[in-house]
């Protein structure tokens, strides 16, 4: 009898065993699945810090409405950080300070190159993509005198922030005209202090590089008969020689009550991110901001001119493999 009993009690005991082993399996199984599909869809990292540019521009206003579709999409710390734009992102990505910045091409060629602005090539730079056009905005006041270009020897200019992207181009543009800045009264502005200068009739003209249309601009453009000051597409290509980044486009008619189309020059913006970031999560992070183009757009109408048609053409920065993942895909 005791045996017997011994035996039902073994016969239990295994019973038990085998059934919490599947419940335990299962439990595995749907635990590993419910990680699959969270790795499909989450992010590895926590934060995605964007360096913009100065509060009121394009980089800033775009770069929001990005990091709040990341901080929405992924519940995670997404934000803007207000920068000097161009230079001091490129130096923030290489302190390790931020996860991913906008850039104009020509401060992005430099800092991969290891020349002008940086003493050595910044390797943490990779790039997502090209993405829309800043013009080359020279503004002035309509009694200024100054018509075209080569009449900016001699006048008090605004060349935007020092080291900035703005002030970058406005010195490598002035050069290819033969103008240095020891022929012009320098001044460095951002765009809502280049503006106020103007206004108060404390400058003759000023550098403004932007997509379009510039906020700081335009409210200038509705208190001010301002003018803006063309560039001749032939001078932009010979200056192209040595700065490939620069390219011949026109500031629409009507843009700031303008006339007529106004010729200029134009460099793209990049998207770029610390080359430490995953493969996976730049995956994630580039399809989410081309899924995203509408509420980009919405923020700023210089992001309908980014497409992911275009996004390949114009890359100055080796791209990181998560984005070329992503472009293979489509």
């Amino acid at each position: 009898m005791r045996k017997v009993f011994s035996m039902l009690i073994l016969m239990i005991t295994a019973l038990v065993l085998v059934a919490c082993g599947s419940s335990n399996e299962t439990d595995s199984n749907k635990s590993s699945d419910g990680d699959e599909g969270d790795d499909s869809e989450g992010l590895e990292t926590n934060i995605v810090t964007i360096a913009t540019g100065g509060a009121s521009g394009p980089y800033n206003i775009i770069g929001t409405a990005l990091a709040d579709v990341y901080s929405d999409e992924f519940d995670i710390n997404s934000r803007t950080q207000t920068t000097g734009a161009s230079v001091e992102n490129a130096n923030l990505l290489a302190q390790n300070k931020v996860e991913m910045a906008l850039m104009m091409s020509d401060v992005l060629t430099e800092a991969v190159e290891g020349v002008g602005n940086f003493d050595e090539p910044i390797e943490e730079i990779m790039q997502i993509g090209t993405l829309y056009p800043n013009f080359v905005q020279v503004v002035t006041t309509a009694d200024s005198g100054i018509e075209t270009f080569s009449d900016l020897k001699g006048k008090r200019v605004a060349v935007g922030d020092q080291n900035s992207g703005v002030e970058v181009n406005a010195r490598n543009l002035l050069n290819g005209h033969g103008i240095t800045y020891d022929d012009i009264e320098v001044d460095y502005l951002g765009y809502a202090e280049a503006a106020d200068g103007l206004r108060a009739g404390q400058l003759d003209a000023a550098f403004l590089t932007s997509g379009l249309p510039n906020a700081s601009v335009l409210e200038l453009s509705e208190t001010l008969d301002i003018r803006l000051v063309s560039i001749d597409p032939e001078d932009i290509e010979e200056i192209a020689q040595d700065q490939a980044y620069f390219v011949p486009m026109e500031i629409p008619e009507g843009t700031y009550g303008n006339d007529e189309p106004v010729p200029t020059a134009a460099i793209m913006n990049a998207l770029v991110v610390h080359s430490d970031l995953s493969e996976d999560d730049v995956y994630i992070l580039t399809k989410t901001f081309f899924d995203n183009l509408d509420a980009l757009e919405n923020a700023h109408q210089a992001a309908k001119d980014i497409s992911l048609e275009a996004a390949q053409e114009g890359l100055v920065a080796p791209i990181h493999p998560g984005a070329e993942r992503y472009y293979n895909e489509q």
